[in-house]
């Protein structure tokens, strides 16, 4: 049993069990080891999809989840999520992420923790990312993303296309492809180093080889390797 299990059958997750799994796998890494930490937080849940990882921080005890998501289509799914007190908990907003903390900065607003899942190789203004994260002042920022393993502190662009909702968004009206950047584990390191942060990289390497379906993004001996990391500020 994982905690993702109630999607089976829902919308976006018609196909099969492997997505569940993945979820599951991922919950028990980047979810479940901070939940003294979450517990009462007011959170931030960056490119928030349909809302999982928002409900997930809830479950984990965060008091309120503001989640931001540019597409409607996947915010409009959330009400199917079985539990009503988890899902009272959760705000989603339809904005840009980079316009929303903006606009939350310029209010004063506070958030204990920040979560960035999935979104950090999706987008180009990575320091001002977390230049606007640490506006918001928080004492926890959860990261989950792709990240080049060269060892230098380098972004490399890839093209994607828009029209698929894992994807980015687009960046100008009408745009079928996007550009973003993949930050290397030490272009990472770097960003935070400059802003105050501490990393502390969460380790995957215990998960045993039979148990690795699903997740094998995060064992990679290409150039490119999933990976996840904590920042606290220093």
């Amino acid at each position: 049993m994982g905690f993702f299990d109630f999607l089976e059958g829902m919308a976006g997750y018609e196909d099969g069990a492997q997505p569940i799994t993945r979820l599951n796998k991922r919950h028990a890494r980047i979810v479940a080891p901070f939940a003294a930490e979450l517990a009462g937080a007011r959170v931030l849940d960056l490119a928030a999809h349909d809302g999982r990882w928002s409900y997930a921080l809830a479950a984990a005890g965060a008091a309120q989840v503001v989640g931001v998501e540019g597409r409607q289509e996947l915010i409009d799914r959330f009400a199917a999520y079985p539990d009503a007190t988890l899902r009272a908990k959760v705000e989603l907003r339809r904005n840009d992420i980079f316009a929303e903390m903006e606009a939350e900065a310029a209010r004063g607003a506070r958030y204990d923790a920040v979560a960035v899942f999935g979104i950090l190789y999706h987008v180009m203004d990575h320091f001002r990312l977390f230049q606007l994260i640490r506006r918001l002042s928080p004492r926890l920022v959860i990261v989950d993303s792709e990240f080049m393993t060269r060892p230098a502190p380098m972004i490399q662009l890839v093209r994607e296309r828009t029209d698929n909702v894992l994807n980015a968004i687009p960046q100008v009206e009408g745009q079928e492809i996007a550009i973003k950047g993949v930050p290397s584990y030490a272009a990472m390191e770097a960003i935070a180093e400059a802003l105050g942060y501490g990393v502390t990289w969460i380790d995957w390497s215990d998960l045993p080889e039979g148990q690795r379906m699903g997740v094998r993004d995060y064992f990679r001996t290409t150039n490119m390797c999933r990976g996840s990391c904590v920042l606290r500020p220093l």
